[in-house]
């Protein structure tokens, strides 16, 4: 049976593997600042990066890149903008353009090619393109408008097209989200456009190419506006509660761009049938939902529909001090689409549906029968009572939506600029049984970048929950908390995640926009808010405040993107100044609360019965955090040359370390502050624990889950990633796995067993349960049992360290992560004494594989190898190890 499956799954690998050696070698998955063929990217001078699509042993020894204005130019020998010629490097992620001048807007075509370490030539790539988007103030010649005293406006313009065979670009930078039509049609599948920004100092500006709907002649561009996050409830701001909107519309021309539409007063606005439910103040727990007048909602976008409506002319607004930047993240889109796994009646004129699962997102509703005037009222759950019943979600008047009938044909309710996160909902005033119910899921467009498959079930169906409630959470270019009472990109949610994100998820443009967010919301003194957007305080700590260092460093590691490292350096040190003017007697202490801040948290919502509020507990996790934070400053300014200032963080690092084992170390007792468990894994995790104190330090922490917690899970939100972080690193896999396995509170498999989709706020399922809490726990799925981890000395997977742990009661493991070179996999099993693992080393990258601890010897693609430090480095392709088991694996 072993000797089948291995099989098969060696034959799987070699597919993943691409080994067949007929295939000619090519550069594949092209992108322009980690994104496909974007349209408008925030920088004259790009990025370029690729994946090879090779087999066996391939090592890039050198590439040439060339670019052009024309794309016909690429197709012969052509590179007007730039021919790099053949650069000796295997550099394949984020090679900077360095060709002529990049105008602004323009757009552009590259292709690359690629040699191998034998000097042979690969073929061509594909022709891709990218766009520089409008990068200065004065580019953005139109006016911002609106509609005054309309939520949700339909702003339009004709306007004349000649060449249509050219490309046209329409900048849109909305104040608010948007959707663009031309012609009647929609031009593009984005959904809440754009992504999120810090509204009160900076606008996302989106490009669409609309060539395709052009005509000859006449055409018709229609705006449709809806308030999103920017109100006087949130931004200060927002001069009124209606959306704004900036417009250029570019024809691409051989001598430059020629502008042929911006916004101006001689656009017209209009009703749209849409408008904010009254609760709507997208603050805390009041987000509201839509109203929808089917009386007013255009049957259609065509002009000759529109023709018919009532408009009048748009206001102009002056914005002084508003930044408008490209969008550099993926675009929402629509996911999925669900089907009521139940609906049913349970009153007069009242349905209640369940979807079979938690999701962010909309409903569509299709109704017939009904009269003019006639109200539905939508609300939704994550809910039910004990009995089954439909359970309303907390402040839930404050988040429904609502239909007024037109009473004509078959009427549709469809969300449209705000979302909802349920799986449960209520129908009110309605008779008879819908015609339709679907629901559509928005997530973020970024890829899944790992899997993972175990012989044990219930990991399986953890690592599937985690992974399935970050895909929900990842929208708008940020993480949420909740999709549905705050929608927040809390740091210390952010931080909690980061690693099990990147991990499972393509993302490194999320975090792009997310972290450009945070850089926007440093306050003069260099404090940092907890929370962005940040339209009003929010509570955290300082492991909230310092994401931007600590995030950024992740996305290095992982991603190998060095931009955010470059950008916001300076932004990380004047945060830090602000930490050491509460920094007393060489430790952080409290901050006050301010007008966009408050709480001072350490660990948050652990289990019922662990005092996480305790002082000397806040205090010790947060200056094991600001370890962290000086550990990842002084890495990062040693690799942008500043030498001194990282041995000054280094210094400080060690003082700081000191200074938490004088302050907060019991040597009698082992115990660090209140001897909870993030108390004792956070600072061996920081570095503070001397090395012949560690095994006391563990035997405590063993003992105290054990008596004190009944085995389970003792810590929260920061908690559970630290516990994570550290079981990775020191191989503690039997640990995690004997906290994974409780069926009780708290516990995942209880969320499981209780009919979880999504993880919980509390862990005992009080108030949301879709919720960016206890998700830290997913990275080590992929990184201990399947042991692929990234090298900080070559990040972003360009070496792979292979370090699966064997717990007892795992026999096989399938993992795979989507590294920036490729796709690296693992599949283990243990039988009969024996470890045996099929593994894939991504083209262009290498790899280090470490044999289980006591064990140096093992048979390596068919070979006896011997390695006196149990360390096997594998190169690029597909490899066969076995072994013995040894004393478990780290």
């Amino acid at each position: 049976m072993m000797k089948t499956r291995t099989l098969c799954c060696a034959a799987g690998l070699l597919l993943l593997a691409g080994c067949r050696s007929e295939q000619p070698v090519r550069p594949k998955e092209l992108r322009c600042e980690n994104l496909t063929d974007p349209l408008a990217i925030d920088s004259a001078r790009p990025h370029f990066s690729w994946k090879t699509d090779a087999g066996g042993d391939f090592r890039q020894s050198g590439y040439e890149i060339r670019v052009a204005a024309d794309s016909t130019e690429l197709l012969g020998e052509g590179a007007g903008l730039w021919n790099s010629g053949r650069v000796a490097s295997g550099a394949s992620v984020l090679v900077p353009y360095e060709g002529r001048p990049l105008a602004s807007p323009s757009l552009a075509y590259w292709k690359v090619r690629v040699w191998d370490d034998a000097g042979r030539v690969s073929a061509w790539s594909a022709i891709r393109r990218f766009g520089v988007g409008i990068l200065e103030p004065s580019g953005w010649t139109g006016d911002w408008i609106g509609l005054p005293g309309t939520e949700c406006p339909l702003l339009r313009r004709r306007f004349e097209a000649a060449d249509t065979e050219r490309t046209h670009l329409l900048h849109v930078a909305s104040l608010g989200y948007h959707e663009v039509y031309v012609n009647g049609r929609k031009v593009s599948d984005r959904v809440l456009a754009p992504a999120v920004s810090e509204l009160g100092k900076r606008a996302l500006s989106v490009t669409y190419d609309i060539t395709s709907l052009l005509a000859e002649g006449r055409n018709e561009v229609v705006v449709w506006l809806g308030p999103g996050w920017y109100r006087r409830d949130t931004f200060r701001d927002a001069l009124t509660d209606g959306p704004f909107v900036n417009v250029r519309l570019d024809e691409i021309a051989p001598e430059g761009p020629r502008t042929l539409l911006v916004s101006d007063t001689s656009w017209q606005g209009g009703e749209s049938g849409y408008t904010p439910t009254p609760s709507a103040t997208w603050r805390p727990l009041a987000f509201g939902g839509e109203c929808v007048d089917g009386s007013w909602v255009p049957a259609d976008l065509t002009p000759e529909t529109l023709d018919g409506r009532t408009w009048r002319p748009v206001a102009t607004a002056r914005l002084s001090g508003l930044k408008i930047s490209p969008q550099m993240c993926e675009p929402n889109v629509v996911r999925d689409t669900l089907r009521p796994r139940s609906l049913r009646r349970v009153a007069d004129s009242v349905w209640v549906a369940d979807m079979g699962r938690e999701f962010n997102g909309w409903i569509e509703l299709r109704m017939t029968g009904l009269k003019k005037g006639q109200r539905i009222a939508i609300d939704y759950s994550d809910w039910t009572n004990d009995d089954g019943s439909y359970r309303p979600q907390e402040n839930n008047s404050n988040f429904e939506d609502l239909y007024i009938a037109s009473g004509e044909g078959t009427e549709v309710f469809r969300n449209r600029f705000d979302h909802h996160a349920f799986q449960y909902l209520r129908i009110r005033g309605l008779a008879e049984e819908p015609a339709m119910l679907a629901g559509y899921a928005i997530q973020g467009g970024y890829a899944d970048a790992s899997t993972f498959e175990c012989s044990d079930t219930d990991l399986n169906a953890i690592y599937d929950m985690v992974e399935y409630t970050l895909r929900n959470l990842a929208f708008g270019g940020y993480v949420v908390d909740c999709p549905h009472l705050e929608r927040m990109g809390y740091g210390g949610d952010g931080n909690a995640s980061c690693r099990t994100f990147q991990t499972l998820f393509d993302a490194a443009p999320l975090y792009m926009n997310w972290l450009q967010m945070w850089a926007d919301c440093i306050r003069d003194d260099g404090g940092m808010p907890h929370n962005v957007p940040n339209p009003y305080p929010a509570g955290g700590g300082p492991y909230w405040c310092g994401f931007l260092i600590t995030a950024s460093w992740q996305t290095y590691l992982n991603y190998g993107d060095f931009r955010p490292v470059e950008r916001y350096y300076p932004v990380m040190q004047r945060w830090l100044e602000y930490v050491d003017r509460y920094t007393v007697d060489g430790l952080l202490g409290r901050w006050p609360d301010t007008d966009y801040r408050g709480w001072y948290l350490g660990d948050w919502l652990a289990p019922e019965g662990v005092d996480y509020t305790a002082q000397e507990s806040v205090d010790l996790v947060s200056n094991c955090y600001l370890c962290e934070c000086l550990d990842a400053l002084s890495k990062m300014a040693a690799l942008l040359g500043r030498e001194e200032e990282a041995a000054r963080y280094g210094e400080r690092l060690q003082a700081l370390r000191t200074r938490i084992g004088e302050k907060f170390y019991d040597p009698e007792t082992a115990r660090y502050a209140t001897g909870s468990q993030i108390d004792q894994i956070y600072p061996m995790l920081a570095g503070v624990t001397a090395s012949e104190e560690v095994p006391k330090v563990t035997q405590r922490l063993f003992r105290e889950t054990r008596e004190r917690l009944g085995g389970h899970i003792g810590c929260g939100l920061v908690g559970v990633t630290v516990l994570t972080d550290w079981a990775i690193r020191e191989g503690q896999a039997d640990f995690v796995c004997s906290m994974l396995r409780k069926r009780d509170v708290p516990g995942y498999l209880a969320m499981i067993d209780r009919g979880a989709t999504t993880t919980w706020e509390h862990w005992a399922g009080d108030r949301s349960r879709i919720h960016n809490c206890f998700n830290g726990i997913g990275a080590w799925f992929v990184q201990a049992l399947g042991g692929i981890r990234p090298d900080e000395r070559d990040p972003g997977y360009r070496h792979i360290l292979f370090r699966p742990q064997t717990p007892a009661g795992i026999r096989w493991v399938r993992a795979t992560k989507e590294t920036p070179y490729g796709t690296a996999a693992i599949d283990w099993e243990i039988a009969e004494g024996r470890f045996a693992a099929d593994i894939v080393v991504p083209a262009n990258s290498t790899a280090t594989f470490f044999l289980p601890d006591g064990v140096r010897t093992c048979e390596l693609d068919g070979r006896t190898t011997e390695t006196p430090d149990g360390r096997v480095a594998l190169a690029a392709g597909r490899h066969t190890l076995a072994c013995a088991t040894g004393h478990g694996s780290r």
